[in-house]
């Protein structure tokens, strides 16, 4: 695939930001470790790997990054109304655990295919769990629907400008730990991750090339970099929920089409595996949606060039993906 064409980043989030983040977000999140892969039984092409374990962080996925930056940034009254969002899981795993952290109220609505362990451990956190529609955008539009109501903050898992800003903290952690990486491979649900990746990786090691990862069934970006726009899918067809909106926004596509190299699908079959491949061999526990980063190396999808620095990054954890 050919290098995209640069646009300027836009203005709604920069490095100061992420920077900003991760000084508010400190003493909240925990600082998760990079692991080098290696010495590996098989895909040896995979040995050199570096991970960045998200799937350790509180809650269980960097989200929590997101969503204590996200509250920490609301005033007093803003809180006292509560906070409202939707979720595949983990952001609304994330977004009740800061609002546990700040005592203020929060429901999340969730749609169908989200597993019942998910939902009972978002009831363990203290949120209000709410079942809308069969894909997270219907959740979304339901609780949006709740916050125009009643008041309530809502809380975007991946358009929200102080979220994307939280999730860009863990390449700052990455490059400080190995400070010559040359790739990120980055999974992508609704592109808050890789948004807040892209621009604060690319600031600090302006070379770097930041590599996302869809499943076949969920293309939202790379389709929509395909047709230079915000697209929306059809259907919905993986089984990794959290990286399963039918739409991306605005404001991810803008810094996705500026900053991200290219974007590789993998099926769900290649992330299981890839997801067995990190047990066995690693003992890293990871939900399927956390797999995938690892599946583009696995398959060939991407194929490093010799001597380079990869991380991918492990973005959640759990066991759906054995």
């Amino acid at each position: 695939m050919n290098e995209p064409v640069r646009n300027t980043i836009p203005p709604a989030v920069t490095i100061r930001d992420v920077e900003q983040a991760a000084v508010r977000i400190a003493g909240r999140v925990r600082r998760t470790p990079m692991l080098r892969a290696g010495p590996v039984r098989t895909h040896s092409a995979a040995a050199g790997l570096w991970f960045k374990l998200e799937n350790l962080q509180v809650t269980g996925s960097f989200k929590a990054r997101g969503a204590c930056n996200a509250m920490a940034a609301l005033d007093p009254a803003e809180l006292a109304r509560g906070v409202v969002t939707a979720s595949g899981g983990n952001h609304g795993l994330a977004v009740a655990y800061a609002a546990g952290a700040a005592r203020v109220p929060a429901t999340v609505y969730v749609p169908a295919s989200v597993p019942l362990a998910k939902r009972e451990k978002l009831a363990a956190w203290g949120a209000t769990v709410i079942e809308a529609g069969a894909v997270w955008d219907d959740a979304y539009a339901t609780a949006s629907a709740h916050a125009t109501a009643d008041g309530s903050r809502p809380i975007h898992p991946f358009a929200d400008p102080a979220v994307i800003a939280g999730q860009g903290t863990l390449a700052l952690e990455a490059l400080d730990d190995v400070p010559g990486i040359d790739t990120m491979l980055v999974a992508i649900g609704g592109g808050g991750l890789i948004s807040g990746v892209a621009i604060a990786a690319r600031a600090r090691r302006p070379g770097l090339r930041v590599v996302g990862v869809e499943p076949v069934g969920a293309a939202t970006l790379h389709d929509s970099l395909a047709a230079g726009q915000p697209v929306v899918l059809d259907r919905i067809a993986t089984e990794a929920g959290t990286l399963a909106p039918r739409s991306t926004d605005a404001l991810n596509f803008g810094i996705v089409q500026a900053l991200v190299d290219r974007v590789v699908l993998v099926t769900d079959a290649e992330m299981r595996e890839a997801a067995r491949w990190l047990w066995f061999e690693h003992g890293v526990a990871t939900e399927l949606a956390g797999a995938a980063s690892v599946a583009a190396v696995l398959t060939g999808r991407y194929v490093a060039r010799p001597g380079e620095v990869v991380c991918a990054v492990i973005c959640g954890s759990g066991v759906d993906g054995f």
